[in-house]
């Protein structure tokens, strides 16, 4: 197979390097309306074929992945998509439910392949994190939390919800096997005069009794990049920066007392037991994902993370944008309602 990479900056980059090493690809197209970009990757990969546009690729490629800013992800799509060919969009997806949808109609009409780079639906850690949660391990699943911060990178058409709460609201739909019935959004605009830089997102799945909680920032000293998972029984913390030992299973808890008749007294005992750290089957995710979007291109399957599932997050991300703008919990739709006011706080920006 010839996979086109559009859009060769820093994550697009990585593309070009792990699909080098995937057995079944023939050739590495780069796609890059800049030079520069285009010759420093030749240098690293001399036998590879480059184009400044899409459109002058696509007779070169059987399949395309798309790495540019998160506004362009729909015209490239769809143009790679009408000229019959696979496509691996990044997140997200879009930036508009409506779009979205577009995106996924389009592929059904086309017969081709969709999938969003979702790249944690493709970690052993996460594949870890949701084997604990759904195989009851944990007990009745209280809550969960993310914190994934850092001091920039600031993106010049996105703010930090759409830039970095896509990954989360990625794992925590994966882990819980669901989609979350209403969100709610806070943020402030520091370092940006437009951009929301700092942002909470509280997600409710009601059918499972569980809150989620996401903390984003471009704004922070420390680089953090952690998801934690309390139950009844036991509690786990994923840490991605941790090399040994990313995730860490905590035997502890609080056990509710017997019902007192003392208004005083605490109602509750603590439990602490063991701290365990199961082992995981060490692979670059990049590398698990691109080579699972290679063989549904050549076999015609669906992808793991399809475009439905990339339009599951970006509906949420659009009622997180607007619970920001408007100060209220809101319903994840596709509708054009939503997808309006979107494009309507994007244009006021």
């Amino acid at each position: 197979m010839r996979i086109g990479v559009v859009g060769c900056g820093y994550w697009g980059s990585k593309h070009v390097r792990v699909l080098h090493g995937v057995q079944d690809v023939e050739r590495v197209v780069a796609i890059d309306a800049a030079q520069e970009r285009l010759l420093e990757l030749k240098r690293s990969f001399p036998n590879m074929v480059l184009h400044r546009s899409l459109e002058a690729a696509l007779p070169d490629v059987d399949a395309v992945i798309i790495a540019t800013p998160p506004r362009t992800h729909v015209p490239l799509a769809m143009t790679a998509m009408f000229a019959g060919k696979g496509v691996l969009v990044e997140k997200p997806l879009a930036t508009s439910g409506a779009d979205a949808q577009r995106l996924v109609d389009a592929s059904r009409s086309c017969d081709v392949t969709l999938m969003v780079g979702h790249t944690f639906e493709h970690n052993s850690a996460v594949w870890k994190l949701r084997d604990l949660v759904q195989g009851g391990e944990l007990g009745q699943i209280h809550y969960l939390d993310s914190a994934r911060l850092n001091l920039g990178l600031y993106q010049s058409d996105v703010n930090v919800i759409w830039d970095l709460a896509p990954h989360d609201v990625s794992i925590f739909n994966y882990i819980l096997g669901s989609t979350p019935a209403s969100v709610r959004a806070w943020g402030s605009r520091h370092a940006h005069r437009s951009l929301e830089d700092v942002a909470y997102l509280r997600l409710g799945y009601p059918d499972l009794g569980v809150t989620a909680n996401i903390h984003v920032s471009w704004l922070d000293p420390c680089k953090v990049r952690r998801v934690t998972a309390v139950g009844s029984r036991r509690m786990v913390v994923y840490n991605d920066l941790s090399a040994e030992e990313p995730v860490r299973v905590f035997d502890k808890g609080v056990t509710p007392a017997e019902e007192s008749g003392d208004a005083g007294k605490i109602p509750l005992s603590y439990r602490y037991g063991d701290i365990s750290s199961p082992y995981l089957v060490a692979q670059e995710p990049l590398d698990v994902q691109d080579r699972h979007f290679v063989t549904c291109v050549r076999e015609g399957t669906e992808p793991l993370t399809g475009g439905e599932n990339g339009a599951a997050v970006v509906r949420v991300l659009e009622a997180a944008q607007i619970s920001l703008a408007e100060d209220r919990p809101v319903v994840p739709t596709a509708g054009a309602v939503a997808g309006g006011a979107v494009r309507r706080l994007a244009s006021a920006l």
